[in-house]
């Protein structure tokens, strides 16, 4: 199995977590990624689900946008390699209830199957905050600016 799979933008755990279904929420565009690498760390697919919009947008691969169950099939993915994502939020510009989060992060190590995992990127996201107050991800789009393979 390849591991030149797309990822996600994301924040940082040092380990799995144990569930992903009451991780708090962000209700801050700066806690939006770290957030997000909470949710991913636990392996959950319903807990990554959980830091989107309902019509969010997750760009797999570069030029290769997903919504719904295949953003989940492709967060779930992921996820399953059972290694940690670690993320350095660079920049987050907020307008009103939209923010820009530029995100460098890093997944590595020894998957589950005993390969090697070394997958990274800048992400290029888009949050808004909803009428509960909560951050959730418009588009998340963990390779950035990096050009679609032909």
């Amino acid at each position: 199995m390849s591991h030149e799979i797309s990822c996600f933008a994301a924040p940082m755990t040092n380990k799995i977590l144990p569930s992903g279904s009451d991780l708090p929420l962000a209700t801050s565009p700066e806690q939006q990624p770290y957030v997000f690498a909470a949710a991913f760390n636990t392996g959950d697919p319903d807990a990554i689900e959980r830091v989107y919009e309902a019509g969010g947008v997750f760009v797999g691969s570069p030029g290769q946008p997903t919504t719904g169950a295949d953003r989940r099939e492709a967060n779930a993915r992921m996820a399953a390699l059972g290694l940690p994502i670690e993320v350095k939020p660079r920049h987050v510009y907020v307008a009103d209830d939209i923010a820009l989060l530029i995100v460098d992060w890093t997944i590595s190590g020894t998957a589950s199957d005993g390969e090697e995992v070394d997958i990274q990127g800048t992400a290029t996201d888009v949050a808004r905050r909803g009428e509960d107050g909560i951050w959730r991800y418009v588009i998340d789009n963990p390779f950035g600016t990096a050009t679609q393979k032909p």
